[in-house]
């Protein structure tokens, strides 16, 4: 496939392409906001980065390789045979997971995030957190329909200008590559078409809306090209791997470039490549403490799951879970041609390789059969893996770190003036170069506002309107009023989740993941009043913070100051910006 830019019509000013590599002083001139750590020093050239984005990976049911395995071992007590035998399941267990080379080339050569959260378990909220480093709430992306601003004309008008990779390309020279999924609603008629390029991109290879497999259509720099369902030419993951290498071939080698690959998998509908479709048939989703059991003391929407499960729908999930850990195969044989093809040009050791996902996923636990947009770590918690230049091999860290932290990151990479954004996030480039005595939040935001459909599903005539997402056995996995915003909370001595319901009850759901990982105990009314005070102070001022006031101390960072005042003051203000239907 041959490989194009943008035509010369659609390069706007300030593009790398206007940017003559001939003529130091007027680069030092526009690059003047991108100095910063690296500099524009005489025969070095800043840092390339890459970004690969999966679609529902999960991190905690074993859609990545966790790199602490040996660490839990040594915490067992086991000793000689008994350990070895250990480790020999340990091996055998990291054996069947599809992501081995993935885990080699990146997070062994690199850092691997144990505590990487998205601020919306939902597609399209959390990319356009991603892409402006914001919060949903600030953002006003908030589900994946073009009225909850998914790719709409207005997201297009005020948010895609000062994505980080606009100001990578406009402000700091670097030549900008997009493949795969974009937004769910990306390519609509109503917002501009497939013809519609986002600012900020040098080459634009975008699929038409939602994830796929076969039988879809890219927009090639604005111009359509559908594709059909032959797989040696159609496959979108190896599409996405062949124009990458293309990308690598072809590109500038006088500019720095950032690469953003965002694959279908291992979202439904979960096709597999033809030599990978009999891969994993003895693996199920599977059995931890939260799966298949009541969800007591919860949200009305968990409880109304029916427990157990029937037959049927563990037979689905399992061959759900069976199908996504397939199609993450091809995912890793892109990562592996992609570092090839990095190490074969020279350019691997000054380039960064960032790989998360959207947002994670569940299979049956708490007997909801699959889905996400829910607020428990299976949801909320993804892979995130990072190597490049200054970081050391095989680190793990177990830092708080967001989605929204990406943007800042790689921008820090490029030298960026980070005061000029008006980002929510924070860079943990520090935390990737071994920072000591750093000063780190302890707390992020998670917020969701559930979708459901005003009239009855008509398989489910018991079930009132307000409800979506509802499978055979009439469970349904959202609402209208699966509404929520929690503190998703870790420090040196605690481990919490405080959670709020925009419903009549303002349920509230709070978890210590110290006692209880699985989230099986709501202690809502048993904790201390006095902490649940501060949880519910601390979550109405991240509701309403914007750039830097999202960054302030938590309730268990040492600098934390708590007014209880405020509480009153500011909870009617709070309550209704976080939850208005009408954001846009």
């Amino acid at each position: 496939m041959l490989l194009l830019p943008l035509a010369p019509g659609r390069f706007r000013q300030g593009s790398p392409r206007h940017l003559p590599s001939c003529s130091p002083a007027l680069l030092l001139l526009v690059l003047g906001g991108c100095l910063g750590v690296f500099g524009v020093a005489a025969g070095t050239r800043r840092p390339n980065v890459v970004l690969l984005l999966t679609d529902d990976q999960d991190e905690v049911l074993g859609g990545m390789p966790f790199s602490e395995y040996s660490t839990t071992n040594c915490q067992t007590g086991l000793q000689g045979e008994e350990l070895r035998q250990e480790h020999l399941r340990t091996y055998l267990e990291l054996s069947r997971t599809p992501l081995k080379k993935t885990k080699a080339l990146i997070g062994e050569m690199g850092m691997t995030f144990s505590s990487a959260y998205v601020p919306s378990a939902l597609c399209c909220p959390s990319r356009a957190s991603i892409l402006t480093g914001k919060y949903p709430h600030n953002h006003h992306v908030v589900n994946n329909t073009l009225e909850g601003n998914c790719s709409s004309k207005s997201w297009q008008k005020i948010q895609e200008p000062n994505t980080f990779p606009a100001i990578l390309r406009s402000m700091c020279g670097y030549q900008t590559f997009f493949a795969g999924k974009y937004l769910n609603e990306y390519g609509a008629p109503d917002a501009g078409g497939l013809e519609h390029v986002p600012l900020g991109w040098s080459y634009w290879y975008a699929l038409e809306k939602n994830s796929k497999y076969y039988n879809y259509t890219l927009s090639i720099n604005g111009k359509a090209r559908k594709h059909g369902e032959n797989y040696s030419v159609d496959y979108l993951t190896d599409v996405l791997a062949n124009v990458s290498l293309d990308f690598l071939d072809y590109k500038s080698n006088f500019e720095p470039f950032f690469m953003m690959i965002a694959t279908p998998a291992p979202h439904s509908p979960w096709t597999a490549a033809p030599q990978y479709q009999k891969a994993f048939q003895n693996v199920f989703a599977p059995r931890n403490k939260n799966f298949n059991i009541h969800g007591m003391n919860k949200h009305w929407l968990i409880r109304q799951a029916k427990t157990p499960m029937t037959n049927s729908s563990i037979q689905f999930l399992d061959n759900a879970f069976r199908k996504r850990w397939q199609t993450l195969l091809s995912v890793d044989d892109l990562v592996e041609k992609l570092v090839k093809r990095l190490e074969f040009t020279g350019e691997l050791n000054n380039t960064y390789i960032f790989y998360t996902s959207d947002n994670g996923y569940h299979t049956g636990q708490f007997s909801l059969p699959i889905d996400k947009r829910q607020l428990y770590e299976f949801d909320i918690k993804v892979p995130l893996l990072v190597r490049g230049p200054g970081i050391k091999p095989n680190q793990t860290s177990k830092m708080l770190v967001a989605n929204i932290d990406l943007g800042p990151t790689i921008l820090d990479i490029a030298g960026y003036d980070l005061n000029k954004t008006q980002m929510d996030g924070m860079s943990f480039l520090p935390i990737l170069r071994g920072a000591s005595n750093l000063t780190w939040r302890s707390d992020v935001l998670v917020e969701y506002q559930g979708e459901g459909r005003n009239v009855t599903d008509p398989t489910c005539p018991s079930l009132s309107p307000g409800v979506s997402q509802c499978f055979p056995d009439c469970v349904c996995e959202d609402a209208y009023n699966n509404t929520y915003a929690c503190v998703r909370t870790m420090s040196a001595l605690w481990n919490l989740q405080y959670c709020e319901f925009d419903d009549q009850e303002v349920f509230v759901e709070v978890y210590n993941l110290t006692a209880d990982p699985d989230q099986i105990t709501n202690i809502a009314k048993s904790i201390d009043p006095e902490l649940l005070g501060k949880m519910n102070y601390r979550l109405m001022m991240l509701q309403s913070c914007s750039g830097p006031t999202c960054r302030t101390p938590g309730v268990f960072d040492p600098r934390y100051r708590f007014d209880p005042r405020l509480m009153f003051s500011n909870r009617g203000s709070v309550r209704t910006r976080r939850f208005s239907k009408h954001l846009l």
